[in-house]
């Protein structure tokens, strides 16, 4: 009976069955083996760099405290780590220090020579290639400093300290062989004076449609000017030097029909309101500066300009009464006079002076300190007998004290988040714009929504062609961490990779499901732009101040030429001071570019705008237009507001906490 009950269970169907499950079993144990060396392999070796970041699960503190986790290599060049960020064994995300998108030659190898953008793609090209250099110089420099001794460290930067003299003498032809420019190495400092001798060119004709609008049969307006400038290093490539002060004397040809005094300041290629003296005295209850007016009078007896005072006269016209009139000072300038004029920096502001009185005082304007003066340039309708500087600051200041004491931990970047982001904000800056950093750092970047890493923003930053100030660039990355180095060599039409990169960063690093791109100069109320964002859910959108049938400027600073944008039109786009992309958008973007098929224009905002036009004549995208995404300037509850000084930006989110409101701070 039992022989029977083995023999039925092993009959042949059965015993071929066992074999088939024992040789499965075999294959599987074989496939193990191979299989996790393999996994072990691929995940050091960084399987999931081109990868959306995995699912992470955050420990609590306590467990963590337990564990240790493994060390890595502090000259690692690819990763600056955030001080409370944890490893990603210990399941925090881990931060990214250089921009991941792909950058070598090969994008740009296949562009032909008769390609519409070819110039723009050889320039990203030598930039690349550069920015390399610098990187590895960089990275090279830091290693080389760490292993020197600390005295010999000390030595060096003593060597490299270097004295200026504190006065300057120029004659009128050695002005103009240095280009009419008069060079301040240190700047300039509290008590510092410019003295200048001139003689103004008599008044000759003027045709420029610039200056002088005329219609057909009219006389030629007769025109005499001449420009005084504070000016200051430029930024970024591209840029025009920062105009620290503007004065502008008009002897013949304003718009008034008046000779007038005109004065300015030009920040980040964009001028502020200009203080015009035109005569009148400025009001007793207008602000001084250093106890001086803004504007003494040279225009007749002792008329002040009030609407009293006009009203007096014009009375005193009608009934016939005449009155003596006597002028209390003359214009300062005057044709083919020769005049002293003397330049002079107060605590509040400069002081000009003419022929030994006083014309004019300007308010120092945020966004400029005095040592940011380093160059006086005189232009327009002037001989220069001579330039004469003194009290000059007799050595360079250092800007590191100021960065030390800027070094505090409660502005640093948070740690990343172990799961997707809702919102990430990327912030366009140049290696050079500390203050501007600090500023978002101590204002917007506070709050609640970034502490919290629900929202994480970094500023996306190029190589510049100063190793001193990528050396600085890099210190300060290593410690707030919150900057992204894009290694190319900085240029203003090459500001469209960093859009791409910030693209790159927030699809493949962040995972963000929103993706806006600011400047570093932009205030951004973050709830309000989120709050803008969620309204699409998961559509694919476009939201920003957008322009519609905007056509290219084919003359002028900012010509295009038919060559950058043979179209007629460009299409709609969001201005760059703020506009925010779905992922999918940023997404296309990289992929477009990776596939070497990315369509690269100089203005990264229109660029942007191309981008999405094609991306949405395969799948649709909502467009959202709102002033409230502010192009310049800002507007009361606005969303973001460009063109903001550091100290607007501290303004702005000192009203948000404590008044509550979001209210502008229109100072400059």
């Amino acid at each position: 009976m039992k022989r029977s009950k083995i023999e039925s269970l092993m009959s042949p169907s059965r015993l071929r069955l066992l074999q088939f499950l024992i040789g499965v079993l075999f294959l599987y144990l074989l496939f193990v083996s191979f299989e996790i060396p393999l996994v072990f392999k691929a995940d050091s070796g960084g399987f999931f760099t081109d990868t959306l970041p995995r699912p992470l699960i955050l420990e609590s503190e306590e467990d963590f405290s337990y564990k240790t986790a493994p060390a890595r290599p502090d000259n690692d060049p690819d990763l600056v780590h955030n001080p409370g960020s944890r490893s990603p064994e210990g399941n925090v995300r881990e931060f990214k220090g250089v921009s991941g998108l792909l950058f070598n030659d090969s994008p740009f190898d296949n562009i032909g020579s008769k390609d519409e953008l070819s110039v723009l793609h050889k320039t990203a090209r030598h930039a690349f290639v550069v920015g390399k250099k610098l990187w590895d110089d960089l990275q090279s420099g830091l290693q080389k400093s760490d292993s020197e001794p600390e005295q010999q460290s000390q030595s060096q930067n003593k060597n490299q300290t270097e004295s200026c003299p504190d006065s300057i003498s120029l004659s009128g032809p050695e002005f103009v062989n240095q280009g009419r420019i008069l060079v301040l190495p240190c700047g300039l400092t509290l008590g510092s004076h410019i003295t200048v001798v001139g003689m103004p060119h008599w008044a000759h004709a003027e045709n420029d449609p610039k200056i002088a609008v005329l219609r057909e049969g009219d006389e030629s307006v007769m025109v005499t000017q001449f420009m005084m400038e504070l000016q200051g290093l430029k930024t970024v490539d591209g840029e025009d030097p920062p105009r620290i002060l503007h004065f502008n004397p008009r002897l013949k040809g304003d718009w008034s029909g008046k000779p007038v005094i005109e004065q300015n300041t030009c920040y980040r290629m964009q001028w502020g309101s200009a203080l015009r003296c035109e005569g009148w005295k400025s009001r007793a209850d207008e602000e001084t500066v250093d106890g001086e007016v803004k504007c003494e009078k040279w225009i007749r007896d002792d008329d002040n300009g009030s609407e009293e005072s006009k009203t007096t006269w014009w009375l005193n016209r009608l009934i016939g009464r005449k009155k003596k009139v006597t002028l209390d000072w003359q214009y300062p300038f005057a044709e083919g006079k020769l005049f002293v004029l003397t330049l002079r920096a107060g605590l509040e502001g400069y002081h000009v002076n003419v022929d030994g009185r006083h014309i004019t005082s300007f308010p120092y304007r945020t966004g400029f300190v005095l040592e940011d003066a380093t160059g006086l340039s005189l232009k327009g309708d002037l001989d220069v007998h001579s330039v004469f500087a003194a009290s000059l600051p007799n050595s360079h200041p250092s800007f590191d004290p100021q960065k030390h004491l800027e070094r505090l931990s409660k502005w640093k970047a948070p740690p990343l988040p172990n799961g997707n982001v809702e919102l990430f904000i990327g912030i366009l800056s140049a290696g050079n714009h500390f203050a501007e950093r600090m500023a978002v750092r101590k204002s917007w970047m506070q709050h609640k929504l970034i502490k919290s890493s629900n929202v994480v923003a970094r500023f996306f930053v190029a190589l510049s062609g100063r190793k001193e100030v990528n050396v600085e660039l890099k210190k300060e990355a290593d410690y707030f961490g919150d900057i992204v180095i894009v290694p190319y060599m900085d240029n203003y039409d090459l500001v469209v990779l960093k859009t791409v990169a910030i693209s790159e960063y927030g699809v493949r690093t962040m995972a963000a499901k929103y993706i806006m791109k600011c400047d570093d100069d932009t205030f951004v109320r973050v709830d309000s732009v989120i709050k803008e964002a969620k309204k699409y859910g998961d559509k694919s959108m476009y939201i920003g101040n957008m322009n519609y049938y905007h056509k290219p400027l084919r003359d002028g600073k900012w010509a295009v030429t038919y060559e950058e944008w043979p179209e007629e039109d460009y299409p709609p786009y969001a201005n760059g001071p703020g506009y925010i992309i779905s992922s999918d958008i940023a997404q296309f973007i990289v992929a477009e570019f990776e596939k070497h098929k990315l369509r690269l224009f100089k203005m990264e905002d229109v660029s942007m705008g191309m981008w999405v036009e094609k991306f949405n004549s395969s799948k649709p995208v909502e467009y959202e237009h709102s002033l409230k995404f502010c192009q310049f300037g800002c507007v009361e509850d606005y969303y973001t507001a460009h063109y903001q000084s550091p100290r607007q930006m501290l303004c702005m989110w000192d009203k948000l906490i404590n008044v509550g409101k979001p209210q502008c701070c229109n100072m400059r």
